[in-house]
């Protein structure tokens, strides 16, 4: 069996194929992003889906591409903990880029892709190859137009009174705000940057108004400066986007992109979709 796997910091979707590409299950479980999760939590969410755990012995390859595997420490952590539950298995871990690049795009066509999730993210393909640029530093110094970046700025929106009087009592009704809860989470428990992107909803809801349309156009405009700009041929290729924010911003993504002198191409909201795609083409070919 083949498992195939897309990983981001609020969300995991594991998709089971056998040799031929037939689909023989598919589940979801909670983020595995190693660079904000211990290995414990990382383990017991996987040994605690019912799926993962009555099939791990008959897993003979796990593809894996996840939010946080950027760096050499944080994949070997992963292996690891696969070796032990997946005793079977062979594994290829890569970031998550690599599954939004095999998403969206075409092979010997060049492409930037962008996943704008609960982080955010950016890469260049060659057509063959994917090329970063930037190498990210996580939710605190970058992720802009991300869940959790635009959670930030609604946040402080509402502590320094620039929130309209009716959108703060609707936001006070929605979440809880007193600051000890918010330290609480930010500073003490896992996953700072997934309990920041929970607000971000609030801004997508309200996406009309101009204070959402700021924050929105302003995070869009400093990711694509920070990001999409650093490529030399960005306004000759189209410009990919995946993730659920990509998804219900993609009019305001296409606007601002234009205003650069981009051209916005493919839209998803789950890179499992395309993977799954992806993998069962390479199958093909053996």
């Amino acid at each position: 069996m083949i498992l195939v796997v897309d990983s981001g910091s609020t969300k995991t979707d594991w998709i089971g194929i056998d040799d031929s590409g037939s689909i023989l299950f598919s589940t979801q479980t909670l983020g595995l992003n190693p660079q904000v999760l211990s290995s414990a939590i990382i383990n017991e969410r996987i040994i605690n889906n019912y799926d993962l755990y009555q099939n791990r012995k008959k897993i003979s390859k796990l593809f894996f591409y996840g939010a946080g595997c950027g760096v050499a420490s944080s994949i070997n952590r992963i292996k690891k903990i696969f070796n032990e539950i997946f005793e079977n298995a062979h594994t290829d871990i890569k970031e998550d880029t690599y599954a939004a690049v095999y998403s969206v795009s075409k092979i010997n066509k060049p492409s930037i892709v962008c996943i704008l999730g609960t982080g955010s993210n950016c890469t260049y393909f060659d057509g063959l190859n994917i090329i970063q640029r930037v190498t990210s530093l996580g939710y605190i110094l970058m992720d802009e137009a991300s869940g959790n970046f635009y959670g930030k700025q609604l946040l402080r929106s509402y502590y320094f009174n620039e929130m309209p009087k009716n959108y703060a009592k609707e936001f006070e009704k929605e979440f809880k705000l007193d600051p000890d809860t918010i330290k609480e989470n930010l500073y003490r428990k896992e996953n700072p940057n997934t309990y920041l992107a929970t607000f971000a909803k609030f801004i997508i809801d309200r996406k009309d108004h101009p204070l959402m349309q700021e924050i929105i156009v302003s995070g869009l405009d400093r990711f694509i400066k920070h990001q999409i700009l650093q490529f030399d041929n960005c306004k000759e290729i189209p410009i990919h986007f995946v993730g659920s924010i990509a998804y219900y911003i993609k009019n305001e993504i296409k606007n601002t992109l234009l205003a650069h002198g981009l051209t916005m191409g493919n839209v998803i909201q789950r890179p499992i979709d395309g993977l799954l795609i992806y993998h069962k083409s390479l199958l093909n070919k053996v």
